[in-house]
């Protein structure tokens, strides 16, 4: 019996009767910023830190993820995307760490030239007087009159208050991808912002052009203007000249409208039959010699 005994008191105790003790010794989880992980230090104005591969892989495929699954959580798409991460090729994994390496140098290079502006210079100047100014301030604030007991117990709840949400990894987590998704947009919003000032010089290329045509085009007009003023003092002088020249058969002289018509029936008779129009040769030869070729 003493051994049926000890096998049940060996057992887990039922549900809801664990004792106070069992449940002060359990530790506490807390959750955080990992010990002896440095933050990276924001410079203000300075260039944008670069993200990792992996990130990348996370920009680029969460929002397919989001397409096709609409109400899965955040957390959930952040682990089926460390997942596929995990399985995907090396071939393809080696695509976003060329990105990430590239971004990384071109990084390397901006902070560089940003360290040596006088904007760096000032901003390190501000960061020192606040740390300066923190150092002097006092951190905590103890009660003196406070017993043992009651400062235990504003420990246990100050130590309470940083066990929430907004420290755990899975918090940070989610802020980092934030971050990253963040940064993703403000260089797809440098991008648009230069293919925007590509269309604008494409543009006022196009209003150059478009103005050195018009020019051309007003020049041609004024060209095309003079040749017909040429054309109609022409007309006027061949009037002029053959209004004795009558056509045979019907006796018509030219105008300024029938001057055409008269010149080709003209020269269809004379090609026609040029020995029965002798008399008509000899005239129209000693009109055209006498006419004023610089009116023509």
């Amino acid at each position: 019996m003493g051994g049926v005994k000890q096998e049940q008191n060996d057992g887990p105790p039922p549900r809801g009767t664990q004792s106070s003790d069992a449940v002060q010794e359990e530790p506490v989880k807390k959750r955080g910023w990992p010990k002896g992980k440095k933050r990276k230090k924001v410079l203000p104005n300075g260039p944008k830190a670069p993200v990792t591969g992996y990130v990348r892989f996370l920009n680029e495929r969460r929002e397919q993820i989001r397409a096709k699954h609409p109400d899965l959580p955040f957390p959930e798409i952040t682990k089926r995307l460390g997942a596929e991460w995990s399985r995907l090729a090396p071939h393809d994994k080696q695509r976003f760490l060329d990105e990430a390496e590239r971004e990384k140098l071109q990084y390397a290079r901006e902070l560089r030239e940003y360290q040596q502006s006088e904007a760096y210079q000032i901003t390190c100047a501000k960061i020192q007087d606040k740390k300066v100014k923190r150092e002097e301030s006092p951190s905590v604030i103890i009660n003196a009159n406070s017993s043992g007991s009651a400062a235990l117990k504003g420990s246990d709840h100050l130590s309470n208050r940083f066990d929430v949400p907004i420290f755990t990894e899975e918090f940070l987590d989610q802020n980092k991808a934030r971050e990253a998704e963040l940064r993703r947009l403000r260089k797809a919003n440098v991008e648009f912002e230069e293919q925007n000032a590509v269309l604008q010089k494409h543009i006022s290329d196009m209003y150059s052009a478009k103005e050195r045509l018009e020019a051309e085009l007003g020049q041609d007009e004024l060209r095309t203007q003079a040749l017909h003023r040429h054309l109609l003092a022409i007309k006027h002088t061949l009037v002029s000249s053959l209004s004795t020249v009558a056509l045979p058969g019907t006796g018509e002289t030219p105008s300024l409208g029938t001057l055409d018509s008269y010149l080709s029936r003209l020269s269809g008779t004379l090609e026609s039959n040029p020995h029965e129009h002798r008399a008509l040769l000899a005239q129209l030869h000693d009109v055209l010699s006498h006419l004023d070729s610089e009116k023509l």
